[in-house]
């Protein structure tokens, strides 16, 4: 992956959703009759822009955040280093704003944040269509089919073709996985099977087709390299993207699930891959992390995933905005779990990401395409809008505690308070900053294991 992948990436992921968050900020004070001095991406020393009626829209040096300094504001508060005009109680700073008022302004941007996924997938559902793995599309073929499958107990095996499912022919993969989700939990699906050239039909419970992790076997998803992460030991063996798998440890890939569980089983052995590269086979020897997962389980990992084409099926947008926002609740209730077992210790802070890994990132989804691009979008909003509204001092959900005790007691902390509560939450950011930071640079190194 080249650099301008990487710049490209940066500025379209973060950028955009920083721009955003501040965006969020920017139109409810002035909805609340505020007037906001500067409107910047970046922070530091102002390189250009320009000024519209009392806001100066500027782009600044340090293009890793962004601020709305807003007339009147805290002078405590940490932007560009300018120096803020002193508060003069007139109406339209504010100080001079009720607590609800400065709540809902400090509320506004990671809320913009949180719809934004909405806002972007929709879209995208809308415009481009929904998007699948191609090899949804394809007949059923069964392969490596378990034995404790209800298909394998009733007599059929690896190459026999499904040619209906309740009376449906040529079913596809995402036909029959349709059939599965939506079949009564008392249901049964008929399935007609041709068998060494004979059909035959088998009747199966719904039920005991989804007490298993794979009751039609592997799906036929091209052993395919999408992403390879940097820094992980995929990359750093040197693995590239589009890479065709042919064999782990000696065993024969057929498909992309297949070759992830021949990585999960290697306990820790060094583990020997064969590629095909633009015509060439090529051999590489891999030692695998033990890592945990975003849900806290532990397996062995090389850093990469899936590739393959994908298929776009047209939709509303209606049924756009629906299927997004379901994503955005699910994902969002995912996020909070990660963050919660952050806390418990349940899963390491080495496992989050700075402005670095977050850069790499973006660089490998602009590489890979839209659907990867829009994805990351997506998800890091959420971050971003989730992690603004935890109560931690100089973040937005910082402000809005202050401001909710101060409601509580019903005047104002000290300047000297507000100061130090400001400082507690910088040092502690910084110092969480730095360490994510040092983390993502090492992972990064050819030296680091």
């Amino acid at each position: 992956m080249n650099i301008a992948n990487i710049g490209v990436g940066f500025i379209l992921v973060l950028g955009v959703l920083i721009l955003v968050h501040e965006w969020g900020h920017f139109v409810v004070a002035r909805l609340f009759g505020v007037r906001v001095d500067v409107f910047s991406i970046g922070f530091g020393p102002r390189l250009f822009g320009w000024k519209r009626g009392a806001t100066d829209y500027r782009i600044s040096a340090f293009p890793l955040g962004g601020y709305v300094r807003m007339a009147g504001q805290d002078p405590s508060e940490i932007d560009s280093g300018d120096q803020a005009p002193k508060p003069t109680e007139a109406p339209d700073e504010l100080m001079s704003k009720k607590r609800w008022q400065r709540s809902l302004i400090s509320l506004a941007g990671p809320v913009v944040n949180l719809i934004m996924p909405i806002v972007l997938l929709g879209g995208f559902y809308a415009i481009r269509g929904f998007p699948y793995p191609a090899y949804m599309d394809k007949p059923i073929v069964l392969t490596d089919l378990p034995k404790e499958s209800p298909l394998a107990k009733a007599g059929i095996s690896d190459g026999d073709q499904i040619v209906s499912v309740n009376d449906v022919l040529t079913p596809t993969w995402a036909k029959v996985s349709n059939f599965l989700m939506q079949a009564p939990a008392n249901g049964a699906l008929r399935f007609l099977v041709e068998h060494h050239g004979t059909k035959q039909t088998v009747e199966i419970s719904a039920a005991s087709l989804r007490g298993i992790e794979r009751p039609l076997g592997y799906p036929p998803m091209p052993p395919i390299l999408g992403q390879v992460m940097s820094g992980k030991p995929a990359a750093r063996s040197g693995l590239k993207s589009e890479d065709l798998v042919l064999s782990v440890n000696g065993t024969p890939v057929r498909n992309w699930p297949q070759c992830v569980d021949l990585i999960r089983n290697s306990n820790g052995q060094v583990i020997n891959i064969v590629v095909r590269r633009a015509g060439k086979e090529m051999s590489f020897q891999i030692h695998a992390l033990y890592e945990k997962d975003e849900n806290g389980e532990s397996a062995w990992r090389i850093g990469v995933g899936p590739g393959g084409a994908w298929s776009f099926r047209s939709m509303t947008v209606t049924a756009s905005v629906k299927e997004a926002s379901v994503e955005t609740v699910d994902a969002t209730g995912k996020l909070i779990s990660i963050i919660s077992k952050l806390f418990t210790g349940k899963l390491s802070v080495r496992q989050l990401q700075s402005f670095v890994g977050i850069a790499v990132q973006a660089g490998q989804a602009v590489q890979e395409g839209p659907v990867d691009t829009i994805n990351l979008m997506a998800v890091l909003s959420l971050n971003l809008g989730i992690l603004n509204l935890l109560p931690i001092p100089i973040l937005d959900g910082g402000n809005i505690l202050l401001l909710a005790m101060e409601g509580i007691r019903r005047r104002d902390f000290s300047m000297a308070f507000k100061e130090r509560f400001v400082q507690v939450g910088l040092v502690f950011l910084l110092v969480l900053f730095a360490y994510v930071m040092y983390n993502d640079v090492m992972r990064l190194l050819p030296i680091h294991s």
